[in-house]
């Protein structure tokens, strides 16, 4: 099995809302071919047939070994305590990547995560996380040596997107704006 630690780094993007952490972890095709074959999720053709009725990325969404190694390899602690990890369903894994739930014990603001995922199979796989939200420190590198990392979030609180907020409020403002100018345009109209 050959691993392909010297490409692109593995990313990972993380958030916060209330006592939940939500993280979706993304590795190049490749890598994922290599974390499958580690764990036995792919027929050995020197052993024996080999199903081609699957695509590889069916036999990774499939493997309880490939979903024990992500729960065993990327999880969240708060206070010394493991947070309860959910890996969800590996639906389009290739291009969106595994996506994990922990619900932690209290709200978030700071957890430990840790990532040791593919630096078992080579001590050269890293791994980028940031976050949707303010972060400390804005991004962090998972390695072999450095596995675990405190990081601060300000929980998003599950209020609406940004996006939404900003419009709303923008179209509050022009509302506002309206009013006043046909108050003063009959004001204007009354003095004549």
């Amino acid at each position: 099995m050959a691993a392909h630690p010297f490409g692109p780094p593995s990313t990972g993007g993380i958030d916060a809302t209330g006592t939940r952490v939500s993280l979706v972890w993304r590795a190049a095709e490749d890598d994922w071919v290599a974390l499958g074959q580690s764990v036995g999720a792919f027929e050995d053709p020197t052993t024996g047939p080999v199903d081609t009725t699957l695509t590889g990325e069916q036999k990774l969404q499939r493997s309880t070994a490939v979903r024990d190694y992500l729960l065993r390899h990327i999880g969240v602690g708060q206070a010394g305590q493991a947070c309860a990890g959910t890996l969800l369903p590996l639906e389009r894994l290739l291009t969106e990547g595994a996506r994990f739930r922990f619900d932690c014990p209290e709200p978030v603001t700071e957890v430990r995560l840790t990532l040791t995922a593919l630096t078992d199979l080579n001590p050269a796989y890293r791994t980028v996380v940031t976050a949707d939200a303010p972060m400390d420190p804005a991004q962090a590198l998972f390695t072999a040596a450095a596995s675990s990392h405190d990081l601060r979030l300000t929980a998003s609180g599950g209020g609406p997107p940004g996006a939404v907020t900003a419009v709303a409020a923008g179209t509050g403002l022009a509302a506002v704006g309206a009013l006043a100018f046909v108050l003063l345009r009959r004001r204007a109209g009354v003095r004549r």
